[in-house]
């Protein structure tokens, strides 16, 4: 299990939020912390600190207002600490290369990856082959719906009506606001790993809240355990980091966000490396 970092940009400032408030109406986000650093303070501190595959995502679709001052601190990121970072937020088949090179490792994707609910696999082709698989991550973030959404698809990986149970997890898109009709299972992490590198989820019921994780998520990860693959939600102790360890079979990695001291926390940024080893 490593560490890996994070820098979440909303409205040009770096921050962490509760992950289920986002909204793109009027830009709107529950604030936990907003830094007075820049990204490209976060981008340093991770390369002296020599960790790798960390994420920065942009948080504002295209078409907001905060948009170009979000990407120009990503941007900034990328090239403070190129090779090092792996960047996401609205990632389609022809920006993708534009983030490769700015100094990202990779780009992560989820809502290109989905039309309507459903998997847009002529959108993955197209990325694979503009990119290639080895810059891929695949987004997918998931959370629970309590309400059955009637969903009628026979695609693999994705839910018959009949089949709805409330203890799913369902990946969600459009910075968490939208819900698609795939879960998260072992047979949807086998389907996707044919188009990518690694994999990102985020448990966005517990994403922001440092109330604990969501450990049948980890457990999922773990049993499949065939590719990289990061957790990030609901870390706020290292009893959470030892629950992770287990549940993930020491295979997945893990992002730590409003927990940390850093981020106007309570974990030690350094002390969470040390148990990393």
């Amino acid at each position: 299990m490593k560490f890996r970092p994070c820098i979440d940009i909303h409205n040009g400032k770096v921050k962490q939020i509760v992950g289920g408030s986002l909204f793109d109406e009027k830009n709107q986000a529950e604030e936990n912390y907003v830094s007075s650093q820049d990204a490209a303070w976060f981008a340093e501190l991770y390369r002296k600190k020599g960790l790798m595959g960390g994420h920065v995502i942009l948080l504002n679709p295209s078409a907001s207002e905060f948009f170009e001052e979000t990407k120009k601190q990503a941007l900034s990121a990328l090239k403070n600490y190129p090779g090092g970072l792996q960047a996401g937020g609205g990632i389609t088949a022809q920006n993708a290369a534009e983030y490769l090179k700015a100094g990202a490792s990779h780009v992560i994707v989820t809502s290109y990856v989905f039309k309507e609910g459903r998997v847009n696999y002529e959108n993955l082709e197209k990325l694979k082959k503009e990119i290639g698989k080895e810059h891929i991550v695949i987004d997918l973030s998931c959370r629970k719906k309590a309400e059955n959404p009637g969903f009628l698809t026979g695609e693999a990986g994705c839910i018959k009506k009949e089949e709805w149970n409330p203890e799913d997890y369902y990946i969600v898109t459009d910075r968490w606001q939208n819900y698609t009709r795939c879960r998260l299972t072992e047979e949807t992490l086998e389907i996707f790993s044919d188009f990518c590198d690694e994999f990102l989820i985020h448990a966005v019921d517990v994403e922001g809240k440092a109330e604990g994780i969501e450990e049948n998520v980890v457990r999922i990860l773990g049993n499949w355990g065939k590719k990289k693959t990061t957790y990030a939600g609901g870390v706020h102790s290292f009893h959470d980091l030892d629950r992770l360890k287990k549940l993930g079979q020491g295979r997945v990695d893990v992002t730590i966000g409003s927990a940390l001291d850093i981020f106007g926390g309570s974990m030690n940024f350094d002390e969470v490396l040390r148990y990393m080893g």
